[in-house]
């Protein structure tokens, strides 16, 4: 089951929200609603889930929906109609009291402005959500302090907020909504008020915490380089709607239409494709056992003049060239393991463009994709990286 299921969301804003929603489901557009009929549409018919653990990013232009979506999802905002799942409890239809326990416990929010209690100390607002739920003074206290030294500001508990940064103000917000425990934290444009410099490192810091607390986590931002730094999936809204949805590779590599690719196209493909991505079929390989003949055959069926060595076990050793296997059948030889050269520059399958390209460059043969377990994956050649740049599939 997913942590967060939506299923046909409408969010219409107007004096009769429900009589449009049939003018949406016949095609009439956004703006014609809005000029002909007097009604806005924030969501039109939503549907997606969530995974637990995953950092799922909506983007979109201003004016897209994203910030009224993830407000449906804790209901700041009441949708018009449809389903707002979290672990397969519908929101929209709890009671008053019942809404307060999951925000209380199961969500957590952080704001684009911060959203600090000026009067209040740094500890004092990191314990706030605590103080909300009735938890008594000791508790709290002791939980903020944990929390402020996980994002880094131990020894900051007295200062007031307008004291800080705007980087470390944003650091007591995230402080504030990892205090309470809380399952799903919905971030809405969290980190867009930040120089650049400063919103690099806490997108860092994020991505950081994710490895430790595995947190479901809805970001909204306008930004493609921050949605496709952090996100796991990311969902493209435009006019109320969400146009695709997928990995940061399925988006840049496969635009669902005009639109997408052109919000992608200005992006550095370099640091967002990887290995696994542009890698061709590990074919140009035999084990080392094989005699000279058996890999001489196999170059010449291929068209190649190199080949991986693996052992049994698919375990990458290094590489032949045709030279040298031309040289063993010339004096008479049959031990390729005589002339593997093991100097061969190797990746993980999620190593990036920008990290190939220079290993690439200074290699004579093609770089081998090798996992964890040092078994080849498959192997990227040069022209590879390039397609994988100009954002084309290699035929």
């Amino acid at each position: 089951m997913s942590k967060i299921e939506i299923k046909d969301l409408y969010k219409i804003f107007g004096a009769s929200p429900k009589k449009v929603i049939p003018l949406l489901e016949n095609g009439v557009g956004k703006e014609t609603l809005l000029k002909e009929h007097k009604h806005s549409v924030g969501v039109n018919r939503l549907s997606f889930s969530v995974e637990e653990g995953e950092i799922f990013v909506v983007m979109g232009l201003s004016g897209s929906g994203k910030s009224t979506l993830i407000r449906c999802i804790n209901r700041l905002i009441d949708p018009t109609s449809g389903k707002v799942l979290i672990d397969g409890q519908d929101i929209t239809k709890m009671s008053s009291a019942d809404l307060r326990k999951i925000r209380r416990e199961k969500t957590a929010m952080v704001f684009q402005n911060f959203a600090l209690l000026p009067h209040k100390t740094i500890l004092e607002n990191a314990a706030f959500g605590l103080e909300i739920q009735k938890i008594e003074t000791k508790k709290r206290l002791q939980k903020a302090r944990e929390t402020l030294e996980i994002v880094g500001l131990s020894g900051y508990e007295n200062a007031f907020p307008e004291e800080l940064s705007g980087g470390m103000q944003q650091r007591v917000g995230l402080a504030r909504a990892l205090a309470t425990d809380a399952d799903i934290l919905l971030m809405d444009e969290a980190f867009s008020a930040l120089d650049p410099l400063i919103r690099k490192e806490m997108q860092n810091e994020l991505l950081s915490l994710q490895q430790k607390m595995k947190k479901t986590i809805v970001f909204i931002t306008h930004d493609l380089d921050e949605a496709l730094k952090i996100g796991d999936r990311i969902a493209i809204m435009k006019d109320g709607q969400i146009v695709q949805i997928g990995t940061a590779e399925e988006i840049l590599q496969n635009p669902a239409d005009h639109y997408v690719r052109e919000f992608t196209q200005d992006v550095n493909r370099a640091k967002t494709i990887t290995a696994s991505s542009v890698m061709r079929d590990a074919e140009a390989i035999v084990m080392e056992r094989s005699g000279v003949l058996t890999a001489a055959r196999q170059m010449k069926r291929l068209g190649f003049s190199s080949l991986f060595i693996t052992n049994k076990n698919g375990v990458l050793c290094g590489i032949v060239t045709i030279d040298s296997i031309s040289a063993l059948i010339r004096e008479g030889k049959g031990d390729l393991r005589s002339v593997v050269d093991s100097n061969i520059q190797t990746v993980s399958p999620d190593a990036t463009i920008h990290e190939i390209i220079p290993l690439s460059l200074n290699s004579p043969y093609p770089v081998a994709v090798i996992d964890s377990n040092k078994k080849l994956n498959g192997i990227i050649v040069r022209s590879s990286v390039l397609a994988g740049i100009a954002g084309e599939t290699e035929e």
